[in-house]
């Protein structure tokens, strides 16, 4: 039976918020502003959750459809974690970005796939190996609050964290997501 753990709601949260990074995205979610006059913070909220709650509910389904066990999957989300932290901490791109998807629609780019990208998505997969999913399905939740929020009021924050804010923010988020995947592959590859 799942049952809400807090160290665990926070463990998670922590997880997912820095995968997510939306603190770390004002500088591209201003940008998208500026090009598209108007960002619909509710409509991209929207969209992101259907695509994090879909792919976590159906996506051990398509992973068995291709004969993937979930500790493996998990040690793959876990690399993919690491390399997301990697690029937060040293300030490099690792994956790449197809720039012909970048300005089409603002959905498109903040949505999908800065939000409810491949490494979120594969971050919930590897969670749903270690954790409770009641403690998952409601930290998802709390993340699309705070994703909601930060697109309301991302010029605000723009101007009250400045550019070193944003840096220091992105470098402390980058190394709890390097400490997470660690412990998440050494946790899948003894199991």
């Amino acid at each position: 039976m799942d049952t809400i753990i807090l160290k665990e709601l926070f463990s998670v949260t922590l997880i997912l918020f820095s995968v997510i990074d939306i603190l770390g995205s004002i500088p591209f979610i201003i940008d998208l502003k500026k090009k598209f006059k108007k960002v619909d913070a509710l409509k991209i909220t929207l969209v992101s959750g259907l695509l994090l709650y879909a792919f976590f509910f159906i996506g051990e389904s398509i992973l068995h459809l291709f004969g993937v066990d979930v500790q493996s999957f998990a040690v793959a989300g876990g690399l993919i974690m690491f390399f997301l932290g990697l690029e937060m901490v040293l300030n490099i791109e690792i994956f790449k970005h197809d720039p012909q998807l970048a300005y089409n629609s603002p959905i498109v780019p903040l949505a999908f796939p800065l939000i409810a990208g491949a490494g979120s998505m594969t971050t919930l997969i590897s969670l749903n190996a270690e954790y409770h999913k009641i403690n998952i399905i409601l930290v998802v939740f709390l993340n699309l609050v705070i994703v909601y929020l930060v697109l309301r009021a991302s010029d605000f924050i723009d101007k009250k964290i400045g550019v070193s804010g944003s840096i220091i923010l992105r470098k402390f988020f980058g190394t709890i997501l390097l400490a997470m995947a660690i412990k998440l592959i050494k946790n899948n590859l003894m199991a």
